[in-house]
C-alpha cells in the first residue's frame, strides 16, 4: 500500500557464533557503497548476540531484532528471556508465534498475544507471525487459518506503530517452495482487511504486512512487489550479507516509501 515505508527483516534463528558479526559488518559496507535503500532493515539474531550486534551497528542504520520473549517481565522462569530484558540488550522488536515456536513449543494463539502485549508494554515492536500448514493449505482453509491466528494474536493495544504481521506459509519455510503472487495477493488482502476491521480504518490501513517463507534474491522482486506486502521476514538468506543485501536492492531506490 502506498505511504507504508517497507520493513526487511532477517531472522537468522538458532544460527551464529560471534564470528558470525562480520557478516553485518559486511551488509554494512554494501550498504554504504550501495544505492540508498528505501526500506527499514534489522536483523534479528540469537539473543547471545544481541549485545554485540548491537554494538557492531552503532551509528548505522540497521535496527535490531529478537527472535521471542516472555510474557513476563520478571520471575521465576529458568531460561527465559523477557521483553525487558531484550531491549536492554539493544531490542528494538520481537517475533513472536514463528511457526516454529507454534510447533515445536505448542505456542497458542493466546499465548502468541500475550507476547505481542509483552513487547508493547517494554516500548518494542512486535512481529506477530501467521500462516497455514501444507494439510491446512490442501484442503483450502487458508484463509480461515489466518484470519483465525490474526484474531487470536493480536492483542488489544497494537497499533500500526508498534505492530508487525508477517505472513509465512509454513509448508514454505525453508523448502525453497513459495506461493503464487496471486495467492500471496489474497491472503495479504485479506490481512488487511482483518486489521482495518480490529484496529480501526487508520492503523489498520498502515500496519506493515510483511511475507516470508523461502525468500531470495532470486524471487524477491516477484514477491516484495505484489499489493499488500510490505517487506520480508527473511530466514536462512539473511545470514549472508551478499543474499540479504540482495532482497534489500529490490527497495534500492524506488521511492518505495
Amino acid at each position: 500500500m502506498a505511504g507504508i515505508r517497507p520493513l526487511v527483516a532477517g531472522n537468522w534463528k538458532m544460527n551464529g557464533l560471534g564470528s558470525a558479526l562480520a557478516e553485518l559488518r559486511a551488509l554494512q559496507v554494501r550498504l554504504t557503497r550501495g544505492p540508498v535503500i528505501e526500506s527499514d532493515i534489522m536483523v534479528c539474531p540469537p539473543a547471545t548476540l544481541l549485545s554485540r550486534a548491537r554494538d557492531t551497528l552503532g551509528g548505522t542504520p540497521i535496527l535490531l531484532g529478537a527472535q521471542d520473549c516472555h510474557p513476563l517481565p520478571s520471575g521465576a522462569h529458568t531460561g527465559d528471556i523477557s521483553a525487558e530484558m531484550l531491549a536492554d540488550a539493544g531490542a528494538s522488536a520481537v517475533i513472536v508465534g514463528h511457526s516454529e515456536r507454534r510447533t515445536n513449543h505448542a505456542e497458542t494463539d493466546g499465548l502468541v498475544s500475550a507476547k505481542a502485549e509483552a513487547a508493547l508494554r517494554a516500548h518494542m515492536t512486535a512481529i506477530i507471525c501467521v500462516g497455514e500448514t501444507d494439510e491446512q493449505r490442501h484442503r483450502g482453509a487458508t484463509l480461515e487459518i489466518v484470519r483465525g491466528q490474526l484474531q487470536g494474536s493480536l492483542p488489544p493495544k497494537a497499533r500500526a506503530a508498534d505492530t508487525v504481521i508477517a505472513y509465512e506459509p509454513v509448508w514454505a519455510i525453508g523448502t525453497g517452495l513459495t506461493p503464487t503472487p496471486e495467492d500471496v495477493a489474497e491472503v495479504h488482502g485479506l490481512i488487511r482487511a482483518e486489521l482495518c476491521g480490529m484496529l480501526g480504518q487508520g492503523d489498520g490501513s498502515r500496519t506493515r504486512i510483511l511475507y516470508g517463507g523461502s525468500v531470495k534474491p532470486e524471487n524477491a522482486c516477484d514477491l516484495l512487489l505484489i499489493p499488500e506486502v510490505n517487506g520480508a521476514l527473511v530466514g536462512g538468506a539473511s545470514l549472508k550479507a551478499s543474499d540479504f543485501y540482495g532482497i534489500l536492492s529490490i527497495y534500492a531506490g524506488t521511492g518505495a516509501s
